[in-house]
């Protein structure tokens, strides 16, 4: 690969290698210990005399910019003063657009710098418990699949084995009516919300969302231009009465409503089904991690109970594997799947296939089974540790949410506690909380904690826990003074 420079004219070559070199290590283009090339290869690069290139590297060198190793080369040092800023600010026509995008709230976003050693963070899985072995074995696989077909583009909607194997998997765990025909495969279930926005919503569109409910969802449809009609829950779930009429989309999360953990009733998942078929909305059911179940029978998938055609039924493969795989699928409506292809293919044309193959391959050798089994048990364990605590250590200050599914809780704060200096205290005893505050948009918050513990040990709970119940005492003997 050549070095970037460009030679204009025959006058002050030197001074023009120079000054460009000078730029790219000031600038940070040209890393600190990067080796230059030769004098010789560049010259040759650039058409001038080596006489000319070792001048400019000489002045480099004068300037501390260089470092010459003998018998080694040339090599970058980065000077201690600031790097060059650009600092003009471009006149763009599209400004606002940008800062719509810079004001969209993202509260569950965390990086891996600001995690806490102990985290509650929601939507992660156990990671130390992931199945490498059985999961290298299938990548082989896929590496001996891919050299058959190399080179060559594939299906927008994603490999039939894999939209196979989802349909028979969910057909098997959450009783949704699928085949290969009506699955499509999505980086991750955002892909597929933003796929489904991207068909269904227009600016001035109305997207009826539950209200406390999924942050990034919310922005994601505000973002399309999308008007939000922030719809109450109870312990039934969404209240449906409250949809409006003009609704041409509604998210919903009833295996286990996203932040508060119920399901939604079946005799409310009828009035949804029916308030759609009324006003002609699409409904998005988002399963996210309904694999996990601890107590009751398995309550079947909204879009298994829908005789109409309207729900397009949204899963993940981040929850229950890994993150990085960046793998989901949605199970489509037989009226929408034409015009998913169309803008699927134009939003990333075809998914990763080698992945696709390990995975098709990872659940018919019946692997992923057998981690969800496994994954129950550990999750079980956590969830029982998690609600013992609520209920006995911590209970003075906070009420956890009873819940049958998923791998997090919701602790309602008694009043008086103050969560969001809990928050920030508990952070700089390495605990990592997360207010239920941040779910919700119109309605009144709830004040409380989103208590996720699918990526915390369970050893390590308790040792949080009782950190956080320390504090919680510390916070109430300052208000008795």
């Amino acid at each position: 690969m050549e070095l970037h420079i460009t030679i204009e004219g025959r006058k002050d070559l030197a001074g023009q290698v120079y000054r460009q070199l000078s730029d790219a290590i000031r600038s940070g283009r040209l890393a600190d210990g990067q080796q230059l090339p030769p004098t010789r290869l560049l010259a040759e690069q650039l058409g001038v005399s080596r006489k000319t290139v070792a001048e400019a590297y000489s002045r480099l060198t004068l300037d501390k910019l260089l470092e010459g190793r003998i018998g080694a080369g040339s090599y970058v040092r980065t000077p201690a003063e600031p790097r060059l800023q650009r600092t003009v600010t471009p006149a763009l026509a599209s400004a606002d657009i940008l800062q719509k995008w810079e004001k969209l709230h993202t509260p569950l976003r965390v990086t891996p710098e600001g995690r806490s050693r102990f985290d509650f963070i929601g939507g992660r899985g156990t990671q130390s418990h992931f199945p490498a072995e059985e999961w290298r074995r299938c990548l082989l696989y896929a590496l001996r699949k891919e050299s058959e077909k190399r080179g060559l583009y594939s299906q927008t909607e994603g490999l039939p084995i894999l939209r196979e194997a989802i349909a028979r998997h969910v057909s098997f765990a959450r009783g949704v009516r699928a085949d290969g025909g009506n699955v499509m495969v999505t980086s991750g279930a955002q892909q597929a919300l933003d796929l489904l926005s991207r068909l269904l919503l227009e600016p001035g569109s109305v997207v009826a969302m539950e209200d406390p409910g999924y942050p990034a969802a919310r922005s994601l449809f505000a973002a399309q231009g999308a008007r939000i009609a922030s719809i109450p829950v109870d312990d039934e779930g969404m209240m449906v009465e409250h949809i409006p009429a003009d609704a041409r989309l509604i998210y919903v999360t009833p295996a286990h409503q996203l932040p508060l953990g119920m399901p939604m009733s079946v005799a409310r998942r009828e009035a949804l089904l029916a308030r759609a078929a009324q006003i002609g909305a699409v409904i998005i059911e988002d399963d996210y991690d309904s694999e996990f179940r601890y107590e009751g029978r398995p309550t079947d998938s909204l879009q298994s109970m829908d005789t109409q055609g309207l729900v397009a039924f949204v899963g993940t493969f981040s929850k229950v594997l890994l993150p990085e795989l960046r793998l989901g699928y949605v199970v489509l409506p037989t009226a929408l799947r034409n015009a998913a292809l169309k803008a699927k293919y134009l939003l990333d044309c075809h998914p990763n296939t080698l992945t696709q193959h390990a995975l098709a391959k990872f659940i018919e050798d019946g692997y992923l089974l057998k981690h969800i089994r496994r994954s129950h048990g550990i999750y079980a364990t956590r969830r029982e540790r998690l609600m013992r605590l609520f209920a006995d250590e911590l209970s003075p200050w906070f009420r956890a949410v009873p819940v049958t599914a998923g791998f997090h809780i919701s602790a309602l704060a008694e009043p008086g506690v103050d969560v969001e200096m809990l928050i920030r205290l508990a952070h700089r005893a390495e605990v990592g909380l997360h207010s239920l505050a941040d779910f919700y948009t119109e309605m009144p918050p709830r004040q409380g904690l989103f208590m996720g513990y699918g990526a915390i040990d369970v050893m390590d709970i308790e040792t949080a826990l009782l950190r956080v119940r320390d504090i919680l005492l510390q916070l109430d003997e300052a208000a008795g003074q």
